[in-house]
């Protein structure tokens, strides 16, 4: 309490011991896997960080957009596309530079006619630009208009060197290989044109230097699983509190042997290593793509021989996708991909419409040309028991998701939409509620708790996140003296019980029909 000394009137403030929770995000996905390029940055070279973009165009620049060979930049433009708003990356290195000397010939508008300098860079794999401009030549040099030539490395000008020619005292092999330690110039004359054609040639620009393809290196499992210390592979993302779905895309890509078969030893040992992620931070669902090219049988046969998965905190979809090829690879016009982005994406739009309490399915999924393989309804009575959610072309209503199961044994937890809602409810808890720690262990602490978790519940209730016709039938909080005993206080614990009654998906509707016989007048 304040001291008071002088006579006057004083204004007091007084903290509210009712808080307000707001709701925690539900549908922040990363992706880990392949990307064309890594972001610029010295302090990640490699660009192996998980980095937060919001849409499909800063993706592109950042990690060079669609690329053969990369399912994550199809998931991610298939989940953005679908409605995902918030998306972490996290790449894994699938190649390595060459350890070639970038190298430029030019000029490159007419290779007809002749290659008259050509520019490699005395490092390997250097970023290296040329600048070319033209200039006015000095009173004491006789012959052909010179040029001069700058070396830009990463965008700053290093090196430059002025009045050069083709041959004579200013040749330009001669002046930059004698003074340039960035690059090295050869100057290749084409006898059938003059030097003051080949000059005519060299066309004032800037020119980077072209780098040697990347040679690509095989990825483990071990990689996709990569490390919480060095902030990589999918253990890197216990920096990125907020994520809430996983998913490895690129499996496909790293499982693919050369005869084409899938490794699903590796395929088994990456999804194990995803689903143990989400379980030690028990507010993130592994996003699972079953191996491609399995009939409803051989994929029954997987999940209960070979996967063996049991998690409430993984769903697993089956069959792939067919999307439109972007980069028209091969020259097919359609590509089969997995699903796990544009589910996430589904996700997304769905806790964004209706809440994360609404089981994301029987909804369209965008962008999708076809399914790998159409599913009846006797083989999805098959796989449904069995955790696998289908997705099922559904003629003009469309391609949907037909399925809203977890990988969990214990049927408290077979539902999607029942596990995600109290990862939600968790997680707003735990981080609106840090306000009690170290207060006063008393009554009226207890009741400030059980004020702010009824008022958050109590909403969750009216939105329909919560089945009962009432609030009391809803839900229940206690934090008294009898959660809350001596030995307890003593040991410094505040303990609350809440109870939750979720809303679960009508996951089977009957109607029972009869007949209805009138017995005679």
């Amino acid at each position: 309490m304040p001291t008071y000394t002088a006579p006057g009137v004083y204004v007091e403030e007084i903290p509210s011991s009712q808080k307000v929770l707001t709701s925690a995000p539900t549908a922040v996905t990363a992706f880990v896997g392949f990307t064309a390029s890594a972001p610029t940055d010295p302090d990640d070279p490699q660009g192996l960080a998980p980095r937060l973009v919001t849409s499909w165009s800063q993706f592109e620049s950042l990690y060079g957009g669609f690329v053969e060979g990369a399912m994550l930049p199809l998931a991610v433009y298939g989940y953005f596309l679908n409605g995902g708003s918030l998306a972490y990356i996290v790449r894994v290195p699938n190649a390595e530079p060459s350890g070639e000397p970038a190298r430029l010939a030019l000029p490159a508008a007419d290779r007809a006619l002749g290659l008259p300098l050509v520019v490699e860079s005395t490092a390997p794999d250097a970023d290296i630009t040329i600048a070319i401009e033209s200039t006015d030549a000095p009173d004491d040099l006789e012959g052909p208009t010179p040029f001069n030539l700058s070396v830009l490395e990463n965008g700053e000008v290093v090196e430059t060197f002025s009045n050069l020619g083709f041959g004579g005292p200013r040749d330009a092999a001669t002046i930059v290989n004698d003074g340039s330690t960035k690059v090295k110039v050869a100057v290749e004359i084409d006898e059938a044109v003059t030097i003051e054609e080949q000059l005519e040639l060299l066309k004032p620009g800037q020119y980077p230097l072209e780098k040697a393809a990347s040679v690509p290196v095989p990825v483990t499992g071990r990689k996709f699983a990569g490390s919480e210390a060095s902030r990589t592979g999918i253990n890197g993302l216990a920096l990125a509190e907020d994520v809430t779905i996983v998913a490895v895309p690129d499996l496909v890509t790293a499982a693919t042997r050369a005869d084409g078969s899938i490794d699903l030893a590796m395929w088994k040992a990456v999804q194990t290593a995803l689903i143990a992620h989400c379980e030690q931070h028990s507010n993130r669902m592994a996003l699972l793509d079953a191996p491609p090219g399995l009939t409803p049988q051989e994929m029954r046969d997987w999940r209960a021989d070979t996967a063996q998965y049991d998690s409430a905190f993984a769903a697993l979809y089956y069959p792939w996708i067919k999307v439109e090829n972007p980069t028209g690879s091969n020259g097919t016009a359609e590509l089969l991909i997995p699903p796990s982005g544009h589910v996430a994406g589904v996700w997304a739009r769905t806790d964004e419409t209706r809440g994360v309490w609404k089981a994301p399915a029987n909804d369209t999924i965008r962008g999708v040309l076809d399914v790998e393989r159409s599913i009846t309804q006797n083989e999805q009575s098959v796989l449904n028991p069995i955790g696998i959610n289908a997705i099922r072309p559904f003629g003009t209503r469309g391609i949907r998701i037909w399925g809203a199961r977890t990988l969990a044994s214990d049927t408290d937890w077979r539902y999607l939409n029942v596990r995600r809602l109290f990862n939600m409810v968790e997680a707003t808890i735990l981080e609106g509620t840090q306000w009690a720690v170290f207060e006063p262990n008393d009554v009226t602490l207890w009741e400030g708790v059980k004020r702010t978790l009824t008022g958050f519940l109590h909403g969750l209730w009216q939105e329909g996140a919560l089945f009962g016709a009432n609030p009391d039938q809803a839900f229940f909080v206690r934090c008294d003296e009898t959660t809350n005993p001596p030995e307890s206080i003593d040991a410094g614990k505040l303990v609350v019980e809440v109870g939750l009654a979720p809303v679960k998906p009508a996951e089977f509707v009957i109607f029972r029909v009869s007949q209805n016989k009138l017995s005679a007048a």
